[in-house]
């Protein structure tokens, strides 16, 4: 069975939804970034923070689902329960 990190640049490059949604999350990531380095957050940038590390969390659930349903549906044969009887 293919571990996580070797399905995402796969995914990347096959899987439309999955390559939005991990440009979307690094553009937040970014932004996260920029705020980081900051030495003082105004009120507005610390919603803004709050939020942005909300919604990149939803970004990486959703990219987690798509990795485990492609794992489920590529399956090796080896892997799968026998179906014959002998």
């Amino acid at each position: 069975m293919a571990d996580s990190e070797d399905l995402k640049p796969q995914l990347l490059e096959t899987d439309e939804e999955f390559h939005q949604l991990a440009s979307k999350h690094h553009e937040l990531e970014e932004r996260l970034n920029e705020l980081t380095i900051k030495h003082y957050l105004s009120e507005p940038e610390q919603v803004e923070e709050i939020t942005l590390k909300k919604r990149k969390l939803q970004l990486k659930d959703k990219m987690e689902l798509i990795v485990r349903r492609c794992r489920q549906t590529s399956v090796p044969a080896a892997a799968a329960p026998s179906l014959q009887r002998g």
